[in-house]
C-alpha cells in the first residue's frame, strides 16, 4: 500500500495508474472492436463480444487493485449473495462522482452481467469511443426532440420501437443496464437549487427507467436499486479517492420485482406518470434513510432537513 505517501503524490500515483489501466484494455477493446466490425457471422461476433467483457472484467478488476493500493480500501458490501451472473438485471442507483462507475463495476463484476448503459446514438459516431462501446454491445438510443414530434407526430412511438430493435440481442445474452435516475452526480448546491425533500440525494426522474422498462422490462428478472456511500468524502469522492483520503466504501444492493410499465399510458396520461413517479419517490425515501444509518454509523450523518 501506498497511503503512507503525501497525497499530492498519491494523486499523480493514481492518475498515471487509472489512465495506464483504462489506455490499456479501451485499447484492446477498441482493437476487438475493428475485427468484430468486419467479422460477416453473428456467432464470431458473439464470441468476440465475451472476449470484450473479459476485458472490461479486468478494466474493474485492476480498478479495485489500485483503490487497494492507495489507500487500501475498507469494503462494507451486502446484498451480493441474491444475485446471478447470468441474469437479466435493471440497476438504479445514487449517483455521487466519476468514482461510482469504477465501484460499482468491480463490486459487481463477479455476480451479474458486466454492466451496460443505454447511451445516446450521436456518440456512435466519436472515433474509438464510439467502436468501443459497439464492441461491448452497449445499446445506443435515439430521442427525438419535442420541437421535431409536434412538427411531425407520425415521430411519436419511433424512438421506443428502434431500441426495441437494438436490445433484441440481450433476450439471449445475460445483460444488466444501469440507470442513474438522479440525472447528475449529486452536489449540495444541486440540491438545494431543485429543493430536495432528501438530505443525500437529488430528485430521481421517473422518464429514463420508464422509458428502459417499456423497451426491455419483459427481458429483467430483478430490479437492482443500490446504494452507494462514501461516508468520509467532503466533497469530490473521486478526488479524494486518489489523494488516499478515502479508506472506507459502502454498497448495498435491494433485489426488487421488474415493476410493470404499460407504455402507452405512461405516455399519455399524466396520472399514470404520477404514479409512477411516486413509486420512485419512495424507493428515494428509503435510500435517503439508509444512507442516513451508514453516515450515523460513521459518525458524520447530516441534520435532518426542511
Amino acid at each position: 500500500m501506498l497511503n503512507f505517501l503525501p497525497g499530492p503524490v498519491l494523486y499523480i500515483i493514481s492518475s498515471l495508474l487509472l489512465v495506464i489501466n483504462t489506455t490499456i484494455w479501451a485499447g484492446l477493446i477498441s482493437i476487438g472492436g475493428l475485427i468484430k466490425l468486419l467479422l460477416p457471422f453473428t456467432a464470431g461476433r458473439n464470441f468476440l463480444t465475451k472476449i470484450m467483457n473479459k476485458f472490461m472484467w479486468s478494466w474493474a478488476t485492476c480498478n479495485g487493485g489500485i483503490l487497494f493500493l492507495l489507500a487500501d480500501i475498507e469494503w462494507d458490501i451486502e446484498g451480493l449473495e441474491k444475485l446471478d451472473k447470468h441474469g437479466w438485471y435493471l440497476l438504479i442507483s445514487n449517483h455521487l462522482s466519476g468514482l461510482d462507475i469504477a465501484v460499482q463495476t468491480y463490486v459487481l463484476r463477479n455476480h451479474i452481467p458486466m454492466l451496460k448503459f443505454f447511451l445516446k446514438r450521436e456518440l456512435l459516431y466519436v472515433p474509438l469511443l464510439g467502436l468501443g462501446c459497439w464492441a461491448l454491445d452497449m445499446p445506443f438510443m435515439s430521442r427525438t426532440s419535442p420541437a421535431k414530434l409536434k412538427k411531425n407526430p407520425k415521430l411519436k412511438g419511433k424512438d421506443l420501437a428502434s431500441t426495441r430493435r437494438a436490445c433484441e440481442k440481450f433476450k439471449t445474452m445475460p445483460t444488466s443496464i444501469i440507470n442513474y435516475v438522479e440525472g447528475s452526480r449529486f452536489t449540495e448546491e444541486k440540491r438545494i437549487r431543485q429543493d430536495s425533500p432528501y438530505r443525500y440525494l437529488l430528485r430521481p426522474k421517473a422518464g429514463g427507467i420508464a422509458f428502459t422498462l417499456s423497451a426491455m422490462g419483459e427481458q429483467f428478472t430483478n430490479l437492482l436499486n443500490v446504494t452507494l456511500v462514501y461516508p468520509e468524502a467532503e466533497s469530490d469522492p473521486l478526488s479524494e479517492v486518489m489523494h488516499g483520503k478515502i479508506k472506507k466504501i459502502t454498497v448495498k444492493v435491494e433485489v426488487l420485482p421488474v415493476p410493470e410499465v404499460d407504455n402507452k399510458r405512461y405516455f399519455s396520461e399524466a396520472q399514470y406518470r404520477v404514479e409512477f413517479q411516486r413509486w420512485l419517490n419512495q424507493l428515494w425515501e428509503e435510500k435517503d434513510e439508509q444512507i442516513h444509518q451508514v453516515m450515523l454509523k460513521n459518525g458524520v450523518a447530516k441534520e435532518d432537513r426542511p
